[in-house]
Formats: structure tokens, C-alpha cells, sequence
């Protein structure tokens, strides 16, 4: 990933960070909330090369932990998304590619997106954070799973053609 991708992948995700702040975390969702910015966050994970992969998720980790409602140490979100990352990079030989099948690629976000709230709560837990009862977090967990999966295919082509739009021409070939 060059230093230019690098720069405007971080001010796309501040970018989606704001909306996700200024907009739909203030929207009371039944059961619990829903992690727009997560959700783009591995899906633009998924669509990068290996190294593109890690190098998003660490910098989506800091933007996370910058963030002011953030009460988890400082270094969790990046430490977290930077494994995400890693996991995707290494796995999304494997599944193939999403172009063909967007139904597998909607699932592989919302998966990926509920394996990054466990991994944030094993994490927290390791460090002595106090993130409540088994039950509420797997509730926020599962309900997170649920949102993600219903407005994924929402927002899904417009990234896909938005990341497509960014793309150089050595990226595309």
C-alpha cells in the first residue's frame, strides 16, 4: 500500500468515523447499536491485498482509539483491528473472491465485524477492563451481528464503487 492509499483510506475512515458518531450512533437501535464504521472498515479490509489489509485495520485501530467516547486503553482498537486485519489478509485466499458472490461477502463483513467485538472483549478482559456481564455483552454482540447483516447490502456496492473510483491504475491491474 502506497503512502497516498494509506492517506486517503485514513481520511475516508475519519470520514466514515464523523458519520458514525455525528449520525447513527445518536439512532437507538432495538436490542443494541450497529458499528457502521467497523462494517466498512472490513469490507475495505477484505477488498485490500495482504499488506493493504493489516495497514487498515492499524490505522482504523487509531482512529478508534482517538476517538473521545472511547473509554478502553489507549492501543486496544488499533492492537485488535491490526490482528482483524492480519486474520482477513490471510484468510480471503481462501474464501475467493466476493465479486462474484456479494451474499458470501455481506456475511464475511458481518462475521468479521462480530469476531472483532469478541476479540475487543477478550482483550479488554486480558487488561483488567471492566466491559459488564457475559450475558449484555453477548446481546450487543449478537445484535451488532443482526444490524450489520441487514444494512451491509445497503451500503456494500457504493463502497465497492467508491474503493473502485480510488484505485490507480497499477492498483487495478
Amino acid at each position: 500500500m502506497s503512502w497516498l492509499r494509506a492517506l486517503t483510506s485514513a481520511l475516508f475512515l475519519f470520514f466514515v468515523f464523523t458519520i458514525q458518531e455525528g449520525a447513527i450512533a445518536r439512532i437507538n437501535f432495538p436490542i443494541t447499536g450497529f458499528s457502521f464504521f467497523l462494517a466498512v472498515l472490513v469490507a475495505l479490509m477484505a477488498l485490500e491485498e495482504k499488506s493493504g489489509a493489516v495497514v487498515m485495520g492499524f490505522i482504523g485501530g487509531i482512529i478508534l482509539d482517538l476517538s473521545p467516547t472511547t473509554n478502553s486503553p489507549f492501543g486496544q482498537w488499533a492492537l485488535v483491528l491490526t490482528v482483524v486485519g492480519y486474520l482477513i489478509a490471510t484468510n480471503t485466499e481462501s474464501v475467493g473472491d466476493f465479486s462474484a458472490r456479494p451474499g458470501a461477502f455481506v456475511l464475511f463483513v458481518a462475521f468479521g465485524v462480530t469476531i472483532t467485538l469478541t476479540l475487543y472483549l477478550l482483550v479488554g478482559t486480558l487488561v483488567g477492563e471492566n466491559a459488564g456481564t457475559i450475558g449484555r455483552n453477548t446481546v450487543v454482540v449478537l445484535g451488532n451481528f443482526m444490524w450489520t447483516l441487514l444494512f451491509t447490502p445497503i451500503f456494500l456496492p457504493s463502497l465497492v464503487r467508491v474503493r473502485q473510483a480510488t484505485l490507480t491504475s497499477r492498483e487495478r491491474s
